[in-house]
């Protein structure tokens, strides 16, 4: 090579990296591949163009064991040892193991109480940027995701997957203690917090205690007082909109799903299957002392205190105490000012005034349902069901001693009361004592005078229902 072309080769090169640095210098770890979609910024272009497949909708990628698709082999990967049962990633706090090293670290988060990323429109906090952008879906009322077999939408195509399982009728996680089944791994796992009976989430207002934070931030809305869903036909409000749809479904009288074995219908299948597994006894909650079966754990829990003189529901403003919270809950609207009607037919209290537009929700008002067997007649039509048990001899109760037939347990267990010759019910007028605590009440109509049971085709008035019963009949 000659000296002159030595030099201009060296001049080329000096002049090229003149021009380099003459460039806008890019310090390491500066995003310069920006997203036209999302707007999403990336440093390498390799991860550009991995990103972009994301919004091509292209998943080349299909899952042999489960059929789920992605778009990345790595991913497929990364997905397969979710089969493989192996979760080598463990938190030191709480033992909590993972399948991937990133899900720990997001997890670890929650240890630490920091919660970095918040929402500018209710000023909720979270632990990760993904989490916040999820959750910002609620506010955009955007929900693009919708179930082709019942028309439900979701802001999530995960959480419309989820949802999918219900449809399926397919649940593979199984509660070692009870046999109880669930579509979902999550579901078994808040489940099997009742079996612990660790309730960690308590309530810094009144004590009670909740196995999952979800429950305690329903519940808390009790206290809040605000019932933001609000019912368009009689104004009546609920603190969550489920409750409203379910109030809504009273109103139109639609009850489409009706039970094969006994004939009751409800106005949803959720109900109705859990009535379905008194018939069948599955996943049942029984009463050690009466056998009495519940479909849930809360209704068991109320129910045992009718066994019992506690009365652990108390009302803050007068003291007086109850064995329910239905109980407590109708008490306190004598506080709220809310405005009571008392039936003349079954001299129940509701917020309806007892007129043709607004029967009394308990008794409807006094409307004749007639056995077509016998011609009675009954407020209701459970009542009618039940009293038809006694003409077909159907699931009737019957007792030990005597050999009499009861159409409900309960009323077989009050009926027992009086073969044990136990009379803890004494009138503080006269001393009479009773078996039980409603024949005193009955009883002590005697000495008040009072008679709420009143016709409904003259003015004559009764201290007994059934005598103004058997008045009406004549």
């Amino acid at each position: 090579m000659g000296s002159h072309e030595w030099w201009e080769d060296q001049h080329g090169a000096r002049s090229q990296r003149s021009q380099e640095a003459d460039k806008p210098h890019r310090k390491k770890g500066q995003k310069k591949y920006t997203c036209d979609e999302c707007g999403k910024y990336f440093t390498h272009l390799g991860n550009f163009k991995t990103h972009q497949l994301v919004h091509s909708g292209v998943k080349a990628y299909s899952c042999d064991l489960c059929g789920k698709s992605f778009g990345q082999a790595g991913t497929l990967k990364k997905h397969k040892v979710i089969h493989s049962g192996v979760k080598a990633y463990c938190c030191d706090e709480c033992g909590k193991s993972f399948t991937q090293p990133s899900h720990l670290n997001a997890h670890q988060l929650t240890h630490s109480g920091v919660k970095a990323h918040r929402c500018n429109l209710c000023g909720k906090y979270f632990t990760q940027a993904g989490t916040l952008r999820i959750h910002q879906l609620i506010h955009s009322g955007v929900k693009a995701h919708r179930c082709n077999l019942c028309g439900k939408y979701f802001t999530r195509a995960g959480t419309l997957r989820k949802h999918q399982l219900v449809h399926s009728g397919f649940k593979a996680h199984y509660c070692d203690l009870c046999g109880k089944s669930f579509s979902q791994a999550g579901n078994l796992k808040t489940h099997q917090l009742i079996h612990s009976g660790v309730k960690p989430y308590i309530c810094d207002l009144c004590g009670k205690s909740f196995a999952h934070p979800r429950s305690l931030k329903m519940h808390q809305l009790i206290h809040t007082g605000v019932k933001a869903h609000s019912c368009d036909q009689c104004g009546k409000t609920f603190a969550r909109s489920c409750n409203l749809r379910r109030h809504q479904d009273t109103h139109s009288g639609i009850k489409a799903n009706s039970c094969d074995k006994c004939g009751k219908t409800f106005s949803s299948i959720s109900y109705l299957k859990r009535h379905l597994r008194i018939h069948t006894r599955q996943d049942v909650y029984c009463c050690d002392q009466c056998e009495k079966v519940f479909t849930t754990a809360t209704q068991l829990h109320h129910h045992t205190f009718t066994h019992t003189e506690e009365r652990p529901y108390k009302c803050d403003l007068c003291e007086k105490t109850f064995k329910a919270p239905h109980s407590l809950k109708g008490h306190q609207q004598i506080h709220t000012r809310r405005k009571l009607y008392k039936c003349s037919y079954c001299e129940k209290q509701s917020g309806t005034d007892g007129s043709s537009s607004q029967p009394c929700r308990h008794c409807g008002g006094g409307k004749d349902f007639r056995c077509d067997l016998c011609g009675n007649t009954f407020s209701n039509r459970q009542n009618l069901n039940r009293h038809r048990r006694r003409h077909t001899g159907d699931k009737m109760n019957y007792c030990k001693e005597c050999g009499r037939g009861f159409t409900t347990l309960s009323d077989l267990k009050c009926h027992e009361l009086f073969h044990s010759g136990v009379k803890k019910h004494v009138c503080d007028q006269c001393g009479s004592s009773f078996t039980t605590a409603s024949d005193l009440k009955k009883h002590k109509r005697i000495h008040t005078g009072e008679t709420p049971y009143k016709c409904r085709h003259c003015d004559r008035s009764f201290s007994y229902s059934a005598s103004r019963n058997q008045h009406e009949r004549t």
